[in-house]
């Protein structure tokens, strides 16, 4: 522990107001840790990541930003307001770009967005898989992807999904190895085998 440590300095974490933390203490409460969200009232705070997330995201990000047809950004680790009381920050998103040229922008809504993407890590496990799907249906995000390091050879696997309108849930549409072929939110054919992030670099 240094002496200019946050124990050190006299740091409380925040406590929560009766009925949890709103989007706009999300944004207005002082010293936050970055890549902090807000889930059902409560604050989350994101632990540090491995290679595996960090290079998988770099790699969606560039594969997608080749192929998004005009009108669409791609972008990561932003805020995404889905009500008052949650706003996620999936690792990899595509939204509309009509507010592409704000350089202050710091949010978005799930009405500007077309795909969300979560690279699971093993201490965010249970929201990425069972937590975050349900909120990014319940606020109809018309799709969402779940990335996973394959457990045997270590290479990635991304499941995807699309919303069926009548339920709010997301379908899985298809288990993806070792290239995203797809047609749908638009035509793209992107390399991801374990080779392929591997050459990732930022």
């Amino acid at each position: 522990m240094t002496a200019d440590s946050p124990q050190d300095a006299g740091y409380r974490w925040p406590v929560p107001p009766p009925g949890g933390w709103t989007v706009e203490d999300l944004f207005t409460l002082p010293d936050l840790p970055p890549h902090t969200e807000l889930l059902d009232g409560s604050l989350i705070f994101v632990s540090p990541q491995r290679r595996f997330h960090l290079r998988m995201i770099d790699l969606l990000v560039k594969g997608l930003s080749a192929h998004a047809p005009a009108g669409l950004v791609v972008e990561r680790e932003m805020t995404v307001v889905l009500d008052p009381e949650n706003a996620p920050e999936p690792d990899v998103l595509v939204a509309s770009d009509e507010t592409e040229d704000d350089m202050n922008q710091v949010r978005y809504t799930a009405a500007d967005l077309t795909l969300v993407i979560e690279v699971v890590s093993p201490e965010s496990r249970r929201r990425d898989t069972r937590y975050k799907p349900v909120k990014y249906a319940e606020a109809g995000i018309p799709h969402f992807w779940l990335v996973e390091q394959n457990p045997n050879d270590l290479h990635p696997v991304v499941r995807t999904y699309e919303l069926d309108p009548l339920t709010n849930t997301y379908s899985l549409t298809g288990i993806h190895h070792e290239r995203l072929k797809l047609s749908s939110p638009f035509d793209m054919d992107i390399d991801i085998t374990g080779e392929a992030l591997r050459k990732v670099r930022r």
